[in-house]
């Protein structure tokens, strides 16, 4: 349990955790923080985020010895409680099945297609991929009818990307930098301060379009062949394709312009792809129908703790907001099946009226 005794050396006993393990690496200095940043005028593009000299913080901190100001960030999001409780978070259907997507698998494959992008074109990986895992930390239970849900509480509505930068994110003291690409990684909010910003920004509707009408095909909700011809043509009927050909896009675009953009032809094939899925999937009856019950729900709650502040938990109160904006915080960061069950056992929420999931079409 302790390992597998290694070489003895005149400075330390080596442990390895296989019998008979023995990589080697030539001996060498680890490399500093600050030698990492010089290397960064190496490989990233002109007009990319370099690590050194940003990194402001809300509250000041003494750099990592070896981390980056965006590496520190990224890990801090992935090891936080706001992150891993995306697992829990409708992207589209509440209650997943098996291999539905969760707000969590969205933000690891938004991640996954902005760092693409990102090291094809030079911008700052580390960067993109904390903007990339954080962007959706805001997001209430019961995916976007939360918005709707909550937005009477608060005085200008409530917005998940602004939420998540000034809310939920704020006890990891991230950079300014990635709260900005979170805040803004919507596109009806302004254009984020980075390029990297930017990028998540493209690389969050391509993941979800093209993810979203995978699952929707899954549970025999769309079959590939409504999928219009020009988008067909033009992207393939599958998600492997259809993001091959975006990601290449965006790549071709950015390398050749400078810009942070896709070619307009495949943008109009994308915003085509988009409307699709919202007259076929997320506007459907029974999708309609599943945001009001989220809705119902999460109102019925948000009331119940304003009420009620001594429910809450000692950490969720706060003397710099109001019992309502405390309650509103309380639920937007709850998961879907702890929202639910909080509806049964303090409302007494008949359960026949909780939103309800999609099973997946028989394979």
């Amino acid at each position: 349990m302790h390992g597998h005794v290694g070489p003895e050396s005149a400075s330390r006993r080596v442990r390895f955790a296989h019998a008979g393990g023995g990589a080697r690496l030539g001996r060498r200095p680890p490399r500093t923080r600050e030698q990492r940043e010089a290397g960064e005028e190496l490989f990233l593009a002109e007009g990319a985020t370099r690590a050194r000299g940003a990194g402001r913080r809300r509250l000041a901190e003494e750099p990592d010895p070896h981390r980056t100001c965006f590496e520190r960030d990224r890990d801090r999001i992935l090891h936080s409680a706001s992150f891993r409780r995306l697992a829990g978070k409708t992207q589209v259907f509440v209650h997943p099945a098996d291999h539905q997507r969760t707000r969590l698998t969205h933000a690891l494959e938004v991640a996954q297609v902005a760092t693409s992008v990102a090291r094809a074109c030079g911008l700052n990986v580390a960067l993109t991929e904390a903007i990339a895992l954080g962007h959706d930390c805001g997001h209430g239970p019961g995916g976007h009818a939360s918005e709707e849900a909550l937005s009477p509480y608060m005085p200008k509505g409530f917005d998940h990307a602004v939420f998540g930068a000034d809310v939920a994110l704020v006890r990891l003291n991230l950079t300014e930098e990635v709260l900005d690409g979170v805040r803004n990684h919507s596109w009806s909010r302004p254009a984020p301060m980075t390029p990297e910003g930017e990028l998540v920004a493209w690389a969050d509707r391509c993941a979800y379009v093209a993810h979203d009408l995978e699952d929707a095909q899954k549970a025999g909700i769309v079959t590939e062949s409504d999928l219009p011809l020009r988008i067909r043509e033009a992207v393939g009927p599958r998600r492997s394709g259809q993001l091959r050909a975006f990601v290449s896009s965006l790549v071709s675009c950015i390398s050749q312009t400078g810009c942070i953009g896709m070619d307009e032809d495949l943008a109009t094939v994308l915003g085509e792809m988009r409307e699709f899925n919202y007259h076929r999937i997320y506007l459907r009856p029974e999708s309609v129908a599943q945001s009001k019950a989220v809705v119902a729900v999460l109102r019925a709650l948000v009331e119940h703790y304003a009420y009620h502040p001594g429910l809450l938990p000692e950490d969720k109160r706060s003397s710099d907001r109001d019992d309502l904006e405390a309650a509103v915080a309380y639920v937007a960061g709850m998961t879907d099946r702890f929202a639910f069950d909080a509806a049964v056992r303090l409302l007494d929420w008949p359960v026949d009226q909780l939103p309800r999931g999609i099973d997946l079409a028989p394979r």
